[in-house]
């Protein structure tokens, strides 16, 4: 009879273990799963090394490269990945969130550089030579990536994903500025802006299968969801010009406001906002026409759509400010001020929060969405520009952060001018920067460099599943 009895309160004790140890784990998963995402800032590198960039006889310390890596739980930086060196002209993120590229230009060799972000460690480097990058795009399938030359360059490097070894570049015409892909990644399309034209390319073969004649100085260009229409804008054209995927032939050309750089597509494909030089036109995609011409900033260098669809952020350059425009008004109902130069935006993916690259002030900005207010201040690095925003390996990728280039440092000081908007003079930079004190100012990051796991939410809830579990082991006994 008491053998009877052990042996039945140790199998209601070894049950209880079981259950609370399978709970645990559940939750721990769930709180992983919960957390929040990351942004990824590619900066020259950090503040201590910052006097390398004011001495125009380059005699302070060589600055290394970093990507700093924001907790958007905290907005604390909780790691700097080290690159080897150059400039950082363009990242991204494939679609499972698993790694990130970067491109990274120098006179004599220009990198991708691979980045785990579950370790946040350099995982490998490719080297495609001496041209000069202007960006870089990852397929959907996360299987190739492709990065396009400025100046003279005629070729675009392609990146196999599984080895990270260079492919048989794809040979297209001078300048290409960049390069979109349609959603079932059968098919790519890139602006050559000395060209004057825009490449088709068969994706599987990595063969030029056409080309289509465009307006003056191409430069950006979004795909619609469906994979129909492809929107190019003109830089010195003053126009738009509609691709119809199924022939590849231009369809119609929009005239929208001057000198049009940026543009992007909502995600049901009804609108496709440019940004200009003071002013943003919409286009409805059914019938091709702008709708609405909307007033903004001078000089806009990135255009970023909510993952909703309900807003339009617009980084206004000289102004110091990011526009949100209501897409169904299609009305400007904030102008917040930011810092100098903002050049990457990227938005969270529940839209709650917008993190905004300010160059000049050396810090990323961080806006809350409902309230079109900076909530934050953090100091990334020197130079900040790139920024994407990953979120964990089961979330779902946005379009934005996969399939757009991040080129926002060759645009400077260079378009007004009515030249390529890859010739960029880092030496301008260099007289451009203030002192060293200036963008510490009003910072409210504490920079710490803890781990991703600080930021975990379901800490509480495991803790008091744990009292829980704990009492009722006791009531048992």
């Amino acid at each position: 009879m008491e053998e009877i009895t052990y042996d039945k309160t140790y199998r209601e004790h070894t049950l209880i273990r079981v259950l609370g140890m399978t709970s645990l784990t559940i939750l721990i998963l769930a709180g992983v799963a919960g957390a929040a995402p990351f942004a990824y800032v590619t900066n020259l590198g950090d503040y201590n090394q910052r006097g390398y960039y004011y001495d125009m006889n380059y005699n302070g310390t060589v600055p290394t490269p970093t990507v700093a890596v924001i907790d958007t739980a905290t907005n604390n930086v909780t790691a700097r990945v080290p690159l080897g060196g150059g400039w950082p002209v363009g990242i991204v993120v494939n679609p499972a969130g698993t790694k990130l590229y970067v491109a990274s230009a120098a006179i004599d060799v220009c990198t991708v550089y691979v980045i785990d972000t579950a370790a946040n460690t350099v995982s490998a480097k490719v080297n495609i030579g001496s041209s000069y990058p202007s960006g870089i795009t990852v397929n959907p399938a996360g299987t190739r990536v492709y990065v396009p030359k400025q100046r003279d360059n005629t070729d675009i490097s392609v990146i196999n994903t599984a080895t990270n070894t260079l492919m048989a570049p794809i040979i297209v015409e001078q300048s290409t500025h960049n390069v979109a892909i349609t959603p079932d990644g059968k098919k790519i399309y890139v602006t050559n802006f000395r060209g004057n034209i825009t490449s088709v390319i068969d994706a599987a073969t990595n063969k030029v299968t056409g080309s289509a004649s465009v307006g003056d100085s191409p430069c950006g260009i979004a795909v619609t969801p469906d994979g129909k229409k492809v929107y190019i804008t003109n830089y010195n054209s003053s126009t738009v010009s509609v691709i119809n995927t199924a022939t590849d032939n231009v369809i119609t050309t929009v005239s929208v406001g001057s000198l049009p750089d940026r543009v992007a597509v909502t995600s049901d494909g009804n609108k496709v906002y440019v940004a200009g030089s003071s002013t943003v036109s919409v286009i409805d995609t059914a019938t091709d026409t702008v709708i609405a011409t909307v007033p903004v900033g001078t000089s806009s260098r990135e255009i970023v759509i909510s993952p909703d669809g309900s807003k339009v952020y617009l980084g206004n350059f000289y102004n110091k400010s990011v526009t949100v425009i209501n897409t169904k008004t299609n009305t400007v109902t904030a102008t917040v001020p930011v810092g100098e130069w903002p050049l990457g935006i990227a938005v969270t993916p529940d839209g709650k929060k917008e993190y905004v690259t300010n160059a000049e002030s050396d810090n990323v900005s961080v806006i809350d969405t409902a309230t079109n207010t900076v909530t934050a201040t953090v100091n990334a690095g020197i130079y900040p520009t790139g920024i994407v925003i990953v979120p964990l390996k089961d979330s779902n990728m946005t379009a934005q952060s996969t399939g757009t280039t991040s080129n926002a440092t060759e645009d400077i000081g260079v378009k007004e001018t009515n030249l390529p908007s890859e010739e960029i003079n880092t030496v301008e930079l260099n007289n451009s920067k203030k002192n060293d004190s200036e963008s510490d100012n009003g910072s409210s990051s504490n920079e710490n460099e803890s781990s991703k796991n600080n930021s975990t939410p379901g800490f509480g809830l495991l803790g008091s599943l744990t009292c829980l579990y704990g009492g009722w082991k006791l009531r048992k006994k």
